[in-house]
């Protein structure tokens, strides 16, 4: 299983949802909260709601509320008791929502070495598969959209991002109306120290220097030592 420490961010994310709970639990109605991130850092909150006839999981809540404040690409996810019982793990239904509707996203789980990130698809190992999540989508920052349309950049360098080979609509930060139909063809991981300068240009840098100097704008945690995985992608025009 890809399980990987937390980065400050994720710290961060743990002590959102640790603040939601705290704030309202009464250990009856609300006892889990849970907080979000999106591509751009920004963290979203919600609780849970109790009640006999089935009420929302705090994740859930914390789903709507980042889509109602307009985020739409969202990167890892965590639930925190009430009581300081910490991070807990999703439920079946949750994780088969988080599945469906963000393939890429990371949940924090408790494990017997701490809270770890993993890929939510290494949840539900020969899931059920919707037709929601057929189509993946691959988030960009919106500075790169021309760029993408011009086929200078054919490639793009993540860190712990869940992409596959295949179809695949690339969508841009701050611009969700744009949708270009592409295809992911290549997955190769490498020491980011390791990328090549041809890889460097061919992700939408300058160079080598270039390249080192954006990742940690959106990455704020990356060091050369980190595995990263070259995505190389081709637009389709489907």
């Amino acid at each position: 299983m890809d399980l990987a420490p937390l980065t400050a961010s994720d710290e961060a994310l743990v002590a959102a949802a640790t603040r939601a709970i705290d704030a309202v639990g009464d250990g009856r109605v609300y006892t889990v909260g849970a907080a979000v991130s999106a591509v751009d850092g920004s963290v979203y909150v919600g609780v849970n709601l109790y009640h006999f006839t089935g009420g929302p999981c705090a994740e859930l809540t914390a789903l709507a509320t980042a889509r109602t404040q307009g985020a739409r690409e969202l990167t890892t996810i965590v639930a925190v008791g009430d009581r300081g019982r910490g991070v807990l793990s999703p439920c079946g239904r949750d994780r088969q929502v988080l599945a469906d509707l963000f393939p890429g996203i990371r949940v924090i789980l408790p494990t017997p070495d701490g809270p770890r990130t993993v890929p939510v698809a290494e949840l539900l190992p020969l899931a059920y598969v919707s037709t929601l999540a057929n189509q993946q989508r691959v988030p960009f920052a919106a500075e790169y959209l021309d760029a993408v349309r011009a086929g200078r950049k054919v490639a793009t360098i993540r860190l712990r991002d869940s992409v596959r080979l295949g179809e695949a609509d690339l969508v841009f930060e701050s611009s969700p109306e744009v949708v270009l139909s592409g295809e992911v063809t290549s997955l190769v991981r490498k020491r980011l120290s390791d990328v090549t300068h041809e890889e460097a240009v061919a992700a939408g840098n300058a160079d080598l220097a270039d390249l080192r100097a954006r990742m940690p704008r959106h990455y704020p945690e990356i060091t050369l030592d980190d595995d990263v995985t070259i995505v190389g992608f081709r637009l389709t025009g489907r």
